[in-house]
Parts: structure tokens; C-alpha cells; sequence
């Protein structure tokens, strides 16, 4: 595991892959400061743990194409959100993830 999650006992099934959420910054491209609410949720982070794979219906695993410190952009409203050891992270499937991110 990489160092972002210390502790983090999570392994994921299937093709779902655990991301933790890149915040958004806190000022507009103007300088005004957005306040919690009108910040939009986010929808880029990084791969903190990977699953195995999806299972074909032969019983073969298709390997993931993401891995663990991949920074990725992922559909707006998917996956399972949740709290461990007081930070937040997103449970989503692979197909949800729309890109990785190469800087």
C-alpha cells in the first residue's frame, strides 16, 4: 500500500477499485473563496487499492488496467462512499473510471 493510506485495511472485489478524492481548491479562478457548499463534488483522485478483476462468466479474471497511485478522473455520482480512520473514500468500479491522469 502506498503511503497515502497507512493503515488502510481495504481489498476490494471484483473490478472495483478504492480512490481517494483530490480536493477541489478552495478559491475560484477569480480569487473569490467558495464556502463547503458550493464546492462541486469531486471527481478526480487517486487509486488506493485495486480488486482482482471481473470474472467472465467462464470463470476467467480480466485483469484490472488501473493500479494502485494511479490519479484518475471518475463519474460524478458513482460508487459507494466511505469513512476510515477519519478519511473519505469512494468505492467505485472500473467502468466508471473515465481516465487515468499522466502529468
Amino acid at each position: 500500500m502506498p503511503a497515502t493510506a497507512s493503515k488502510l485495511e481495504l481489498k476490494p472485489l471484483g473490478d472495483r477499485v478504492v480512490v481517494e478524492a483530490v480536493e477541489q481548491a478552495q478559491q475560484s479562478a477569480g480569487g473569490v473563496i467558495l464556502p463547503d457548499t458550493a464546492k462541486e463534488k469531486p471527481q478526480e483522485g487517486v487509486v488506493i487499492a485495486v480488486g482482482p478483476g471481473r470474472r467472465t462468466d467462464k470463470g476467467d479474471v480480466v485483469p484490472m488496467d488501473l493500479k494502485v497511485d494511479d490519479k484518475v478522473i471518475y463519474s460524478k455520482y458513482s460508487g459507494s462512499e466511505i469513512k476510515l480512520d477519519g478519511k473519505e473514500y469512494l468505492i467505485v468500479s472500473e467502468k466508471d473510471v473515465l481516465a487515468i491522469v499522466k502529468r
